[in-house]
């Protein structure tokens, strides 16, 4: 089973979250995936996948903010 290595980017509270809590972030896992916390919004963009892309059934779209995405950048790695 996969464990959490490390935060990918800032913590929510450097990106100006007042609690530090249920905001946007990624973390980089033991086996090389990454987990992302978001907001699922499957419902609203499935019907929207270009005509290449498709998800199964146990796979959710979810969205980050642009400043969790800009603030984990410099931590993603190149390979």
């Amino acid at each position: 089973m996969s464990h959490i290595i490390r935060r990918i980017g800032t913590p929510p509270s450097a990106r100006g979250s007042a609690t530090g809590a249920n905001c946007p972030d990624i973390f980089e896992l033991s086996d090389g995936r990454f987990a992302v916390i978001g907001t699922d919004l499957t419902d609203e963009l499935d019907v929207m996948l270009p005509a290449d892309a498709s998800r199964a059934d146990y796979e959710r779209i979810v969205v980050v903010t642009r400043e969790t995405l800009i603030h984990a950048k410099a931590d993603i790695p190149d390979a």
